[in-house]
């Protein structure tokens, strides 16, 4: 009924170079997408989840192949630094911190630039210690007009960059940056139903697929374009 009662409107993207365009991922790492490899890792093999793995990485084949520029966020925390109100998870050294393996190989990409993030908003996360953001200075080096985000959560993570970075763009603190664009099929969220829920201290229900499109039309609501389908040619 919810999905009912707010629909949104989603395009196909077809991305050709002629505007300049970024592809941000958003904790594609072993503690979010892996099963079993960690406290909020899918306890099973997860179709959302696998679909928005295997769309990052054709994608960031794509862009690194055409030789532009990617922005990787990786969710990473210390032990004794807790992100409430979540468990442990992605501690440095754990390796569910690290890459899916299907997309470890940006790390040695050219085209590349991996940010570790210790805090849910990779836009906050990418704030040095001297002031400077990283993630501002890629989008004003690289000139882009564009960004298209794909990753993991798409009601969390995903949600708090994007708007933060709507509100950025707004303030005009990312010129030249205009679009900010969702990939729904390559993000995903987790699944956590009523009835385990309810046997877990402290946990709220989390179904997989209203959370997703709650995620993704909170997106809509704030600015951002939200695509279905995206061609690169």
């Amino acid at each position: 009924m919810l999905k009912e009662e707010t629909p949104f409107e989603e395009e196909s993207l077809v991305l050709s170079g002629d505007v300049k365009t970024g592809l941000v991922i958003v904790d594609v790492v072993n503690g979010f997408c892996t099963v079993g490899a960690g406290h909020l890792a899918p306890s099973e093999p997860n179709k959302q989840i696998s679909k928005m793995v295997e769309e990052s990485v054709r994608l960031a084949r794509a862009f690194s192949d055409k030789e532009w520029p990617i922005y990787a966020l990786l969710d990473t925390h210390y032990p004794n630094k807790p992100e409430h109100p979540y468990p442990p998870h992605c501690i440095i050294g754990s390796g569910e911190e690290n890459f899916v393996p299907a997309l470890q190989w940006l790390e040695k990409d050219e085209n590349a630039t991996i940010r570790r993030k210790d805090c849910i908003d990779g836009f906050l996360g990418s704030m040095d210690e001297d002031g400077s953001n990283v993630f501002l200075n890629w989008v004003k080096t690289n000139e882009l007009k564009a960004i298209l985000v794909v990753g993991i959560c798409t009601d969390i993570c995903v949600l708090d960059f994007v708007c933060t970075t709507l509100s950025a763009r707004n303030l005009g603190l990312l010129a030249p940056l205009e679009d900010v664009m969702v990939y729904s099929h390559g993000c995903a969220t987790y699944d956590l139903p009523l009835h385990v829920a309810q046997n877990l201290k402290g946990a709220l229900a989390h179904p997989q697929k209203l959370m997703h499109h709650v995620g993704l039309y909170m997106a809509k609501g704030r600015g951002a374009k939200i695509v279905h389908q995206v061609s690169i040619r």
